[in-house]
Formats: structure tokens, C-alpha cells, sequence
């Protein structure tokens, strides 16, 4: 499933029955385009949000990941200019003032400030590295984002991928879906942010009514699946915590830490399996928990493991997290550097180059090895069972009850084993639950941002009048009915990226 960015004429063909909102939506943007530069946008790129129903933090470790594309997005309005310069604004212009670059320019970031033009460049240069070559055409542009920044839906990536697609228009390019995912996924790593690859992929391939099982090993793939139609319908809810998880801020003790971790564990777990020096481990940059999977399962004499379907991936798994309590149980407490450096024969030094910790530097005492790798292989297992369910035909409650279960222990293992969850995201995901969800869990990175709750139709109200009443009211009784709509709303999977052509 890879092709092109499409063109659309009609906001329905987007938003469906939110058309007429977001009409007056775009309408604004013509106008402040026209005032700000003189002259009509020649098209508008836009690219969606994100809500991960299940995956959480796996995607970089080469697992499937099950995320669906939101109706929440980043919109640019862009024009050739016929000069070299590259103007940029946004509808926020007093929280994001204008910025004015040469060519040259767009391609330097520094990572070390957080500059939100920064992600506007990285767009830029993601689509011309990926073509190695320098742009020659200066444009204007100007930016309006649905996605509320930190709260976990992905805004830095629909950001990115609007971008991408505005300059590859400018620039004459065609670069297919699968091609924009990767170069916007690579890109975001010159702000400092060591991206996986999931929230590029469904901001630029979401298709309207499924969510996607992207598979990243050994190629991008995504899936669609449509998810099951019951009798009784049901939606996501979208609840934000309104606690900021800034990625690019706390990325050396949050995120970009459980990167290194997941990698250091992947180094050791293969050197445990007898299978480091194999020429597909010795050469892989990073080496993952997907690839040592793999080798690990076409060495000989390891077991006759069923290879067709969802029980090879169960079967795979499941002797893998028991693996790893091999490797890592006498640990229980995390390793300091050194110990992971004696682990692997390096030196400290050398560990701190193979994890590239100079593009990506991280700030811990010990690392939590076991736990990190518990985490993403059993909620990989939890990745392949939604699938499953969603695809067995099964339309009854039992179906959704099922799904429910995988997300709240999904919920469980962010919040034990990965450490990614906050109080106030545990508290919102038991207030959901006792108020109708099936299933309720942070969703993103975490460390505060949104959670996901699978709620049934004649549930949903009960569930957001819920929230709004034990949490919000609770947290943030200050805020407005239009913040508490922003902050809490239910949503079906929408579409991806595309251009609109009025």
C-alpha cells in the first residue's frame, strides 16, 4: 500500500460531516494568505494527527504498530514567490512570529533551540535529502495546526508532513507515500527527536474508516483494517491531560532514553542468543528487538515455530519474553553504564558511539533493560491479538470486550514496565472505565498528552460528562467549553495527507 498524495476538491472528501466548519476554517487561511503575501495560495497541503490505539513505544524497535489517522490537522497554504527566499507564518503569529530564510538557511537546525520553524525546516530538508538535492525555488507559506502540541496525537509529525508535501509540490517532486513516511521520520532526528517511523506513516497513509497494522521490518508496510461493525456502534474518545510532554525537552530522561534502552537491550539480548556476531545483527544500524527476533528464529535446531499468520508472530514472541527473562532477570534493578558496557565487551566510550549518544545524548544512573524489553515484546503480542480480533468477524460485545482487555493491559505495561504513563493519565484511564470504556490508555509517547478509551456509542456521553466532571473540572476548572471540546472529543479513524485544490 504505497502511493501518491492525493488531491481532493472537497472538504467532505476529508471531513465528512464537518465540512462546513472546517469551510469557514480554510476560507481564513485564504484570507490571511492573501493579506499577509499579496497573492492566493496555489493549493493547500494537509496532514493529519494521530491517536495509537495499541503499540505503544515499539515502532523504533521494529514491531507493528495499530494507530489511525484523526480528523485534527496541520494545514499549508503554500505559493511559489520566484525569488529565493523562503517566507514562513502562521495563524498564531504572536506565539509563532514569521521567519524568513534563504535556501541555504532551511537547511541549517539547531536542535539545541526550541524554535518552532525548526520542524517547518525539517519538512523541507527531509524531502530534499531524500532526492539528494538542494532546493532552488523560494516560496511562501503559512502554517495552521489543529494537533495540540505535547498532547500526544503527534503534532510535530503532521507538522512535517505537510510540509513535505507542500515543498515537494513547489519543488516538482513525487515522492510515493511510503517515501514521505521515511524522509519525514528521518528528518525529525535534526531537531534531536529519535523518531520510529509510526506517526509519519499513518499522518501521510491513514485511510478513512480503518486503522493501520504498519509493519517496518524489513520494509514499511501498512495495512488497512477495518475495525469491527457491531450492532452497536462504537467511537474512540480522545481525553488530553493538558500535561505537556515536550519531546524535544525531556527527550534525554523520557523518550529518547527508552530508545537507548531498547537498543542497548537488543545489543544484549543477541549476544545472550549466541547470534551478535551474525553478519544480519554484527551490520545492523540500529540493531532492534524485531531483528533479533528474527535471526534468532532462522538459526537452525531452534524449534519448529509455526511461521504462517498470527500464531508464528505468538508463538515468536512469547519465546522471546521468555528469553528475556533469561538475559536480563538478574538485573531486576536496571544496569549503570558500565555494567551494559561489560555486558557487550566495549568500553564505555564505545557504547556511548554505537547508541550515537552525541546526536541523541540521554541523562540516567541505570537503565532498565528488563523491563523495557518485557514491554516490547508482549505488547507487540498485544499489537498482533487487536488484529486478530478485529479481523475474526466477530461483531458482539465479547469482540469489543476483548479489545478493551488488550488496551487497559497495554495501559499496565506503559505505566509498570515502560514508565511512560502519569497519575493524571492513570486517573483519567479509571474514571473512563468506570463510566462505560471497554478499553482506556495513554496514547503517544506519554509522560502526560492523550489517552484513548474504546467506548461504546450509547456510552459516550456518559463517558465524557465523566471526565469532564472528576477530572477536568477537578484539574482545570478555569477551562472554557471551547478548551474542554478540544481536550476531550470522540473520533473514527479518518483520512491521511493530502492536497486540496479549491
Amino acid at each position: 500500500m504505497s502511493s501518491f498524495a492525493p488531491t481532493v476538491n472537497r472538504l467532505s472528501g476529508i471531513y465528512g460531516a464537518d465540512e462546513n466548519a472546517q469551510a469557514v476554517r480554510y476560507a481564513r487561511l485564504v484570507v490571511t494568505f492573501k493579506a499577509t503575501y499579496g497573492s492566493q495560495p496555489e493549493f493547500i497541503a494537509r496532514a493529519p494527527g494521530r491517536v495509537n490505539i495499541i503499540g505503544e513505544h515499539i515502532d523504533y524497535c521494529g514491531f507493528p504498530v495499530f494507530p489511525m489517522a484523526i480528523a485534527p490537522d496541520t494545514l499549508v497554504a503554500a505559493r511559489a514567490n520566484g525569488s529565493d527566499r523562503i517566507r514562513v507564518s502562521n495563524m498564531d503569529s504572536t506565539k509563532y512570529p514569521p521567519r524568513d530564510f534563504s535556501v541555504a538557511e532551511m537547511f541549517e537546525i539547531d536542535s539545541t533551540k526550541h524554535e518552532w520553524s525548526n520542524y517547518f525546516k525539517c519538512g523541507y530538508r527531509g524531502v530534499l535529502d531524500h532526492v539528494s538535492r538542494q532546493g532552488d525555488k523560494g516560496f511562501d507559506a503559512l502554517i495552521d495546526g489543529q494537533v495540540p502540541a505535547g498532547g500526544g496525537l503527534s503534532s510535530s509529525a503532521a507538522f512535517v508532513c505537510a510540509t513535505q508535501l507542500a515543498v515537494q509540490r513547489i519543488e516538482g517532486l513525487s515522492l510515493t507515500q511510503a517515501e514521505l513516511a521515511s524522509a519525514a521520520a528521518q528528518a525529525e532526528r535534526h531537531v534531536g527527536v529519535n523518531a520510529g517511523g509510526m506517526d509519519q506513516a499513518v499522518s501521510i497513509m491513514g485511510q478513512q474508516d480503518s486503522a493501520l497494522f504498519i509493519e517496518f521490518h524489513p520494509t514499511l508496510k501498512a495495512t488497512p483494517v477495518r475495525l469491527p461493525e457491531a450492532d452497536l456502534p462504537f467511537a474512540f474518545v480522545i481525553a488530553n491531560t493538558l500535561v505537556v510532554s515536550n519531546k524535544h525537552t525531556t527527550a534525554p530522561t523520557n523518550y529518547n532514553l527508552r530508545v537507548v534502552e531498547t537498543r542497548v537491550g537488543a545489543l544484549m539480548l543477541a549476544k545472550h542468543l549466541g547470534i551478535a556476531e551474525h553478519v544480519v545483527c554484527a551490520s545492523a544500524n540500529p540493531l532492534t528487538f524485531k531483528v533479533v527476533m528474527d535471526e534468532y528464529f532462522a538459526k537452525p535446531n531452534v524449534g519448529d515455530i509455526n511461521d504462517d499468520g498470527v500464531q508464528g508472530w505468538v508463538e515468536r514472541l512469547e519465546t522471546m519474553l521468555r528469553e528475556t527473562e533469561k538475559a536480563f532477570g538478574t538485573h531486576p534493578h536496571g544496569y549503570t553504564r558500565d555494567e551494559m558496557a561489560a555486558a557487550l565487551n566495549i568500553t564505555a566510550t564505545g557504547l556511548s558511539a554505537k547508541i550515537h549518544e552525541n546526536q541523541f545524548p540521554v541523562r540516567a544512573d541505570r537503565f532498565k533493560i528488563l523491563q523495557r524489553a518485557q514491554h516490547a515484546f508482549s505488547e507487540a503480542l498485544r499489537v498482533v491479538k487487536f488484529r486478530q480480533v478485529c479481523e475474526s468477524g466477530d461483531t458482539s460485545d465479547e469482540c469489543f470486550v476483548a479489545l478493551g482487555d488488550l488496551m487497559n493491559q497495554s495501559q499496565d505495561s506503559c505505566r509498570d514496565l515502560f514508565e511512560c504513563s502519569c497519575p493524571e493519565l492513570d486517573e483519567i484511564c479509571k474514571i473512563a472505565r468506570r463510566a462505560g470504556s471497554f478499553g482506556s490508555r495513554l496514547t503517544g509517547a506519554g509522560w502526560g498528552g492523550c489517552s484513548v478509551h474504546l467506548v461504546p456509542a450509547n456510552k459516550v456521553d456518559d463517558v465524557k460528562k465523566a471526565l469532564a466532571d472528576q477530572y477536568y473540572a477537578v484539574c482545570f476548572p478555569d477551562l472554557s467549553a471551547e478548551q474542554l471540546s478540544e481536550a476531550l472529543f470522540a473520533t473514527k479513524p479518518g483520512r491521511g495527507a493530502c492536497y486540496y485544490l479549491a
